[in-house]
């Protein structure tokens, strides 16, 4: 029988965040969102008998595939993960954005945007030990929007504090020196972290927000995406063998978006509009960019388009744009947001999604392809990046509802319908 401490109301069995109810964990509970993964990497992993621990998931506990949040990058869909929530509620929906008042860019790097309370600020409030740990410092304030509990990144694990983090040099504690950004390893120090947070008793509700560097670089059969996918796996089935009910979704796919000779296959949308409308007069914003520009580029498969010049006629921009080859959609903001979930009063004028295997970039100067060092440009956004995993490591006694599944729904299925 559990005892509340004097002055303090006892915790509930449920609480609600943004209109869904979460069951108070019976047991520990880890999340992870493994950033990038396509399910073709699961199904080649699986082929190739690498992953023994999710094939266990898959056959013994839940599996299916949902779809993620648009536009298919990472900060929107984490924080629709968190949320229990698309970015129409919490308000995030791209990693960078024009101000409209300002006129400046803004790369999301804290919690300014968030509109919504997290399902993880909400259980710590009801009692909960709660961690974060996520590979790329960029999401630890959004993902830790209202949480008291621990919250740190594998980019920047040496030096965490008690007051900021809540714990003392994160890396020491986990045994391990931070890693790299551009490497397999910052994601394998998050899964790190969560084991060593269960084993030390610190944690009973995990976040696990992993890097997409691996999935970027490398196809599902290449020999370096087969052993992250191994090394994944073996994290995984300690984390089971922990006694945690593990749920695991992604932000996005992946898909190759080079041309036969390897360079990149790109739509620069502000060239065109350039040469239609007068440079200056529209504003290509790819939502991609973030810190992680070896990753893509600045290239995906989701742009907006915001009209500068008053004077420039905008259905002949959203003719211009619906024109492109590689060009799947392109819509006006408002008509986007309503389809897409996302909040209408930070829409751009135009939103478009490219084509399989397309990316849309602003214009070739704004873009240095030598980032990509040779590789073959490999990127997210659009529509084709929708279709995600959906793990549990135990089987479901509530079936709930049905309808579409989103890969924000994981909190529920994983709180809520698994004994």
């Amino acid at each position: 029988m559990e005892m509340a401490l004097p002055g303090a109301s006892a915790p509930r069995e449920y609480i609600v965040v943004n209109g869904r109810s979460y069951r108070r964990p019976r047991r520990t509970t880890v999340v992870i969102c493994f950033d990038g993964c396509d399910p073709a990497y699961i199904e080649v992993a699986s082929q190739a008998g690498v992953t023994p621990a999710l094939d266990a998931m898959r056959m013994g506990g839940h599996f299916a595939l949902a779809d993620a949040a648009m536009p298919t990058f990472t900060n929107p869909n984490n924080v629709s993960i968190v949320c229990g929530a698309p970015p129409a509620v919490h308000g995030v929906a791209g990693n960078f954005y024009l101000d409209r008042a300002t006129g400046e860019t803004v790369m999301m790097l804290d919690a300014a945007l968030m509109r919504a309370p997290t399902i993880l600020a909400g259980l710590a409030g009801n009692g909960s030990a709660v961690a974060v740990v996520t590979a790329k410092d960029k999401l630890r304030k959004a993902l830790a929007f209202g949480l008291d509990g621990i919250a740190f990144s594998a980019e920047r694990a040496e030096g965490t504090t008690q007051d900021e983090h809540g714990i003392v040099d994160a890396a020491s504690f986990v045994g391990l020196a931070r890693p790299d950004q551009y490497s397999a390893e910052l994601s394998l120090f998050v899964l790190d972290a969560g084991i060593r947070l269960i084993e030390a008793g610190r944690a009973e509700v995990l976040y696990l927000s992993l890097s997409d560097y691996v999935q970027h670089k490398h196809a599902p059969e290449a020999p370096e995406a087969l052993a992250f996918m191994a090394a994944v796996d073996a994290r995984v089935a300690r984390l089971i063998e922990l006694g945690a009910v593990v749920g695991i979704t992604a932000d996005h796919g992946m898909t190759d978006m080079a041309e036969p000779d390897g360079g990149p296959r790109v739509v620069y949308l502000g060239d065109c509009l350039d040469a239609a409308f007068g440079e200056g007069a529209t504003r290509v914003i790819c939502p991609i960019t973030d810190p992680f520009v070896r990753h893509h580029g600045a290239l995906g498969g989701f742009v907006r388009v915001h009209v500068l010049d008053k004077g420039v006629d905008r259905a002949a921009v959203h003719e211009l744009l619906a024109a492109q080859p590689g060009v799947a959609l392109a819509l006006p903001g408002a008509e986007a947001a309503e389809r897409f979930e996302m909040p209408e009063d930070r829409e751009a004028d135009f939103v478009v999604v490219g084509a399989a295997g397309v990316a849309l970039g602003a214009r070739a100067v704004d873009h240095d392809v030598s980032q990509l060092a040779g590789e073959r440009l490999r990127s997210h956004g659009s529509l084709s990046e929708q279709r995600v995993p959906f793990l549990l490591s135990h089987p479901l006694v509530e079936v709930g509802e049905g309808g579409r599944l989103r890969n924000f729904d994981i909190f529920d299925f994983a709180l809520n319908r698994v004994g």
